[in-house]
């Protein structure tokens, strides 16, 4: 087969020196569109993109402005519907020519970009290769595994936040129906400790802000977040923020070229005159895990500054009406060591009293955070202290304030919000049972990092995965391999080819999938499924392209088509549901509360606001109060049991050419990478006090103390302004080195922005452990 992609590209480091967007994102964008083999069809597509009648972007979940517009995705949405609409093609003649075992040696990059899966395929261990299989035979093979397990426990039902609602809403109820809670799903490995510290805090697990608020807000914080790559169409509210006099205030440890310039590719005279606007009014640069320290000695200085001068500072009335742990939270903040503040937050105090000062001075704030946040392990405790903060000011219930945990997977607050939880709320459950006539499961299921332990063990033996890349987007990558090839059956449903499909189990089915971009026919006609963003907005999503293959079936078909082999026609028909996608509709208008009269609203253009209750000061707590949480700082951040002193402490990131473990191209503009992968980002300083230089290739090793080795092969060092004792290297290429059993405490977060290393000379290039 011939394919368009270079083995060997030229590997270069330069600093980059534009600025975020601009004629940078043009030209890759047009770069993306020749590769894609559909150029002409995909540019027509990508104007129906976030359009009224046309699709939801398949990346991120950054929600829409109300103003109508031509276009309306950026860079990385513009690639996102590039790879998806591609015309290669894998097949059975792709597999005839190539074994699992020599697809191993392939990159995630090379394996992604040789086209669609267009037929259902299952592992012929004899030829280690997999062949065509009916889906009537697959759907059989599958309900003959999870029949034959002594427990309905026994199984893993994984969810991509690429599944749309109506996906996700069915799997919930035939994993539930079946009998098990075992739903491990991207959000364990992203925020989940957000949906966590929130539902203790303020009774709602998600964010409490819409796309309008940011044009109100006095202040906008971005803590550990990088929207320039991750979320690019957040960058324009930031620099309108900035032009209109609001402060954009950013804590993260690595210059980011995002938050700090943007030259808007949709504005002509700016482009034509070369002109780039900030995108911040204030740089902070914290310790990796330094955070929490930050946010303590904000809320120490407004103690300080409220004792001073009563009634000037916190916002009496609100809490007095609408709080609770206000006394005991008080007495944590006054028994905080100022020298533990500076020394774990990695700011002066001088830093941090400009920061609580900027804060204090705003009437409407809004805070905005990612994974820099979450991946650690005391991100539950980090996020409660980002709404103790907010609730001090009475910053919740009021235009332009709010929390707002920035999602990344373009439906993986939906997801959520459809059941796809491990550990369910009641009343879900009970509005299951009420609707379908069933018990569902009680018990607590199994979240990611619990679900790869119990195939370790040998207690889970069937995994389904609904989308995504498990292989790659979990921790301790050679276990989480080691987990799923332990298993009786593997299930992969997915668009394209990725390393999940090569770490398979005794049998093992690959079932190709429509993606957003194609037209899903069903006897009803063509349907629409829905998405919800970050803002907890609601619209249809609309396929624009022919399927590759007749072959290809929507994820919900697919759900569908398992279900009714496993159970039958119970606890509904699942054939009559597919017919139109309207019928499952009004049963998540039936259960699901902020629903009713579904199919009607999605009349509405752009769709239609779920609503919050903490905007009506409602707070869905035991008390009915929200509460502020009491959390000590921690006594090291550092893991109790290494035996090692680190080099380095590391952070896992994405490349501005990927989008979780979709990777586009070798290369990273904003960073200035060209060609390559396999690097760190190090202090110079740092690189020179471990007795290496710049440019050379280490191994690097991450300690834990369980013993294991764990270690990534042949990784090239590159000087970048990065905080001395601190790296940064790519995702997923350094899964390896983040241990499985270090995870945030109440979240099971992986800590992958908190991993303790050392560098070695490199023992080989190209190997990872």
């Amino acid at each position: 087969m011939s394919h368009r992609i270079d083995e060997h590209p030229t590997r270069r480091f330069k600093p980059y020196k534009g600025a975020a967007g601009g004629w940078g994102a043009l030209r890759s964008v047009a770069h993306a569109w020749l590769e894609s083999d559909n150029a002409l069809k995909n540019i027509r597509t990508l104007l129906k993109t976030n359009q009224h009648g046309g699709f939801d972007c398949p990346g991120c979940a950054w929600g829409e402005s109300a103003e109508s517009g031509m276009v309306k995705f950026c860079e990385n949405g513009a690639k996102a519907v590039n790879w998806e609409a591609t015309r290669r093609r894998v097949d059975a003649a792709f597999f005839a020519q190539h074994s699992v075992s020599a697809l191993r040696g392939q990159s995630d990059y090379w394996l992604e970009f040789q086209g669609r899966l267009t037929e259902p395929l299952r592992y012929d261990p004899s030829s280690d290769r997999y062949r065509p299989i009916s889906w009537d035979a697959a759907f059989a093979l599958i309900a003959e595994h999870l029949q034959a397990l002594d427990s309905p426990d026994q199984a893993e039902f994984y969810t991509s936040g690429r599944a749309s609602n109506e996906a996700a809403f069915l799997y919930q109820l035939f994993v539930r129906a079946y009998g098990t809670n075992n739903f491990p799903d991207c959000s364990n490995m992203c925020h989940e400790a957000s949906g966590v510290a929130l539902g203790q805090s303020i009774g709602v697990g998600k964010g409490t802000v819409t796309f309008a608020d940011l044009g109100l807000a006095d202040a906008i914080f971005v803590l550990g977040q990088n929207p320039g790559t991750n979320h690019p169409r957040m960058l324009e509210p930031l620099r309108e923020a900035v032009e209109r006099g609001a402060q954009v205030i950013c804590l993260n440890p690595l210059r980011e070229r995002g938050l700090e310039r943007f030259q808007h590719p949709q504005h002509a005279l700016e482009m034509l005159g070369n002109r780039d606007r900030p995108t911040h009014t204030g740089y902070f640069r914290p310790a990796l895990g330094g955070d929490l320290a930050v946010l303590r000695g904000m809320a120490k200085f407004l103690q300080q500054w409220e004792q001073a001068a009563p009634g000037t500072v916190f916002d009496h009335a609100f809490l007095a009406a609408h709080s609770d742990g206000l006394d005991a939270y008080l007495a944590s903040v006054a028994a905080s060591d100022w020298a533990q503040i500076e020394a774990q937050s990695g700011l002066r105090l001088a830093e941090i009293e400009e920061l609580a000062r900027r804060f204090a001075g705003a009437e409407r704030v809004i805070m905005c955070w990612a994974m820099g946040i979450t991946q650690h392990r005391h991100s539950v405790a980090t996020i409660q202290e980002i709404a103790n903060l907010m609730l001090l000011r009475g910053q919740l219930g009021k235009p332009g304030a709010g929390l707002c945990p920035v999602r990344g997977h373009s439906n993986v607050q939906g997801d959520r919000t459809m059941g796809i939880n491990d550990r369910p709320p009641a009343a879900l459950l009970d509005a299951l049972q009420r609707q379908f006539a069933f018990a569902p499961p009680r018990q607590a299921g199994h979240n990611t990092v619990e679900a790869i332990q119990a195939m370790l063990d040998g207690r889970s033996r069937v995994f389904i995965g609904l989308g995504g890349n498990f292989a790659q987007a979990t921790p301790d990558s050679a276990r989480t391999h080691q987990a799923l090839q332990r298993c009786a059956l593997t299930v992969q449903i997915s668009t394209k080819l990725n390393r999940s499909h090569l770490m398979h189990g005794r049998d093992a089915l690959i079932l190709p999938c429509l993606g957003r971009t194609d037209i899903d026919q069903q006897t009803g006609g063509e349907q629409a499924v829905t998405v919800e963003d970050s803002f907890s907005m609601v619209h249809a999503s609309h396929g624009q392209l022919q399927p590759l293959s007749a072959q290809m079936r929507s994820e919900p078909a697919i759900i569908a088509g398992i279900a009714a082999a496993t159970l039958g026609a119970r606890p509904v028909d699942w054939a009559w549901l597919i017919e139109d996608y309207a019928r499952i509709r009004e049963l998540i208008a039936a259960t699901i509360p902020g629903f009713s009269d579904f199919n009607a609203k999605l009349a509405q253009p752009g769709g239609f606001y779920l609503g919050s209750p903490v905007a009506q000061r409602q707070w869905n707590t035991a008390s009915g109060r929200a509460r502020l949480h009491a959390n000590p700082l921690p006594t090291s951040l550092l893991d109790a049991g290494l035996s090692e002193t680190p080099d380095l402490i590391l952070q896992t990131l994405r490349s501005h050419d990927q989008y979780n473990t979709t990777i586009y191209g070798l290369d990273d503009r904003y960073r200035g990478v060209k060609g390559q992968r396999q690097v760190l980002f190090a202090n110079e300083a740092d690189i020179l006090r471990l007795g290496f230089k710049p440019g050379q290739k280490v191994d690097v090793r991450s300690l834990w103390r369980d013993g294991r080795e764990r270690r990534v092969y042949g990784v090239t060092l590159l000087a970048f302004d990065v905080p001395a004792g601190q790296a940064a290297a790519y995702y997923p290429e350094m899964n390896p080195l983040v241990p499985l059993d270090s995870f945030g405490a109440g979240s099971f977060t992986p800590t992958s922005k908190f991993v303790a290393i050392k560098l070695e000379p490199a023992r080989d290039d190209g190997r990872i452990a």
